[in-house]
Parts: C-alpha cells; structure tokens; sequence
C-alpha cells in the first residue's frame, strides 16, 4: 500500500532562487520518494542541485495560491544542512538529499533520504475545510482533464466541510479555488500545465478508480 503525504517541496537552482511547489512525497522505508511529472521547475532544481526540503504545513493557502498561481511567494529561510530553503510557516521539515534517480520520460522518480528533521511548532489537530481546500486544490490541477460534471459533483461535497469548519485562512484559499474554476470555465485564461502537475497524487485520482 502506498502512504503519501501531502507536502510543500521547497527545492532551489544553481543560483539559489526558491522555487515552492505543492508536492505528494511518497514514504519509504529510507525516506521519501519524490515524482514530479517532466516539465517542472522542481525536478530540474532535484537534479541539479540533489536535495531539496520537504515542509509540513497546516496552511492550506500555500497549496491553493501555488495551484491557482494567485501566490507562489511564499516567505522562507534558509535551510540548516542542505542548500536549500525552508517554507516560513511550516510546522515542520525535512532536508532530503537525493540518493538515486530512476529516470522516466513522463515522471522521473527520485528516492530522497532525509539528513535533517526540525519541529517548529505543535499541530494542533485535523480540520476538514484544510483538507478540503488540499482535495480542492487537487481537482484544479485537474481542470484541464476532468469533466465539468465530477468538478461541481465534488466541489458541492467538499464546500460541506468549508461551510462547517472553515476559518479565515481556509476561506480566503477556498475563494481561490473557486475563481480558478470561473476562469477557466470563462476561457479568458484556457488553463495549462500548473505547477501542481508535479504532485503524483493528482495524476494517481486522476487515473484511479475515482476517476471519471
């Protein structure tokens, strides 16, 4: 069975720009696998650089602003034992260096084991409108394959969840999503491929037995 988490990969280029990309990091024995689909910034950052940080965060705007391109610059420090950098609000993270590379054309996988775990403050419990806001986020990326039925069919279950739960971080993100899907409904902005297109857990629902 496979157990992924969803996480914020914060990875950088030869010349120390952050990039920070919504990801599903695959656990492991050693670590984490990481599989971010062939074009991402990420997977060029991985290889060239051979680590990056993987961030733990209960704030669900960071995936929806990344996905929806309404904010990718997210505040980060510098990483402790890797080059890299750490996602700011994070409750926790994970410098990962990579171990080995099994190439693919469509979504190379990388094996990352960690070098460094730092707790930054306690979670504080499960909320349904943030995981609401990460399957939200997920559907997005999938704008451009899924059918317009199974968006609002599932958009309508998960707004449940943000009516009952949601705060004003969970709201403002929620809002974005929902803008997203307006626009690319209005084709001013036909929708390409998001960064979110890196995270393996959205082609996995997209082809799973959830799919349409």
């Amino acid at each position: 069975m496979t157990f992924i988490r969803e996480t914020i990969i914060t990875s950088c280029d030869a010349a120390g720009n952050v990039h920070v990309a919504p990801m599903g990091a695959t656990v492991t024995e050693t670590g984490y696998v990481l599989a971010p689909f062939r074009p991402s910034r990420t997977l060029d950052n991985l290889l060239a650089t051979r680590c990056a940080v993987i961030n733990f965060t209960d704030d669900v705007r960071v995936f929806a602003g990344c996905v929806t391109g309404r904010r990718r610059d997210w505040p980060t420090v510098p990483a402790e034992r890797v080059r890299g950098a750490v996602l700011a609000g994070a409750l926790a993270h994970e410098e990962v260096e990579v171990a080995a590379v099994e190439d693919d054309g469509v979504r190379p996988r990388l094996d990352c084991r960690p070098v460094h775990l730092v707790t930054h403050r306690p979670f504080r419990g499960f909320n349904r409108a943030q995981a609401a806001v990460v399957e939200g986020a997920i559907l997005v990326s999938r704008l451009h394959l899924l059918p317009a039925e199974k968006i609002d069919r599932e958009i309508d279950y998960l707004s449940i969840a943000i009516g009952k739960t949601a705060g004003p971080d969970e709201l403002e993100a929620w809002g974005w999503l929902l803008d997203r899907i307006a626009e690319h409904r209005s084709a001013e902005h036909p929708i390409a491929e998001h960064p979110i297109a890196e995270h393996p857990i959205a082609e996995h629902r997209a082809s799973g037995e959830n799919a349409p």
